[in-house]
Formats: structure tokens, C-alpha cells, sequence
């Protein structure tokens, strides 16, 4: 069952690009956190969305937000991607795609892409908002800093 507006957001635990392993459950209590899947690191798609979250970090940052990105890909995959595109926010291995099912998020449309979702949970552990879209990368950006910024008022 997918995971919805108004649910508790599930803890999970997995491994960073870095290879430290990050407890959702650690944020809650302490700062909203944007949690986006996305299909594969270093495709073009990928890219342009993880470049959006990086050139807007210091807005989340202000907001007191947390950015969280992850994908099937390895821990290894995770680091190159980071170091590549300076994306100054955590990436996550969820190499057997364990944390999409628990969230519900789609898997391999078409039998190919998995899907691209990203979901903003509030300080409380709930989540606020789901957006998704496969082909609009940045508006996955946008959504989330307004909702954020809803959160704030």
C-alpha cells in the first residue's frame, strides 16, 4: 500500500553515498525532510533534477529542511554522482529498491524507468505532500520549497 498524505513517513535505514548509514527516523523531531526517489544516477533526467536540488540547497537549508535523494543505485554509483555534480545533500542506495516498495512508490514503467517521486515530511515524521512526475525535473524542486515555505506560516 502506498504511503499518502497525512501517514506517518516509514523509517528506513540505508546506506549514503559516503557509506554511512542514515536513519530517517533521526531527522523527525529536528527539521522537515524532502525525500525524493529518482530513477538512476548520471542520466540525463536525474541529473537536471539533482542539479535543482543542489542550486536551490541553500533555500532549503534556510527553510531548515533536510534534502535526501535516492535511487536502486550503488553506494559507489551514489559518491560518483555527488562528486561529479556537487550535490551537497545526501544520496541513499536502496539497491533492492526495499524503501520504493515501502513508500509505494512505482517500480520500472514500461518494465523500464522506475518511478520518480518525492514526498515532503514534516518535522513531525508526517507526510505533507507527494509529488509526482517523471518528466517535469525541476518542478519537483519547486514543489517542495513551496510546501515547505506553507509549512513555515
Amino acid at each position: 500500500m502506498a504511503v499518502a498524505v497525512g501517514d506517518r513517513a516509514p523509517d528506513f535505514s540505508l546506506p549514503s553515498g559516503t557509506g554511512t548509514t542514515i536513519h530517517l527516523q533521526d531527522y523527525i523531531g529536528k527539521k522537515p525532510v524532502v525525500l525524493y526517489f529518482y530513477p538512476k544516477s548520471d542520466t540525463p533526467g536525474c541529473t537536471v533534477q539533482a542539479c535543482s536540488f543542489r542550486d536551490a540547497y541553500t533555500v532549503f537549508q534556510e527553510l531548515g529542511a533536510e534534502v535526501i535523494g535516492l535511487s536502486n543505485d550503488s553506494v559507489a554509483a551514489q559518491d560518483r554522482f555527488a562528486k561529479n555534480h556537487q550535490l551537497p545533500f545526501i544520496l541513499l542506495s536502496d539497491e533492492g529498491n526495499q524503501v520504493r516498495k515501502l513508500y509505494g512508490v512505482p517500480g520500472p514503467i514500461f518494465g523500464m524507468v522506475p518511478g520518480r517521486v518525492t514526498y515532503i515530511i514534516d518535522q513531525e515524521g508526517i507526510v505533507r505532500h507527494i509529488f509526482d512526475s517523471m518528466l517535469n525535473f525541476s518542478a519537483h524542486v519547486d514543489e517542495s520549497l513551496k510546501i515547505l515555505r506553507q509549512l513555515q506560516d
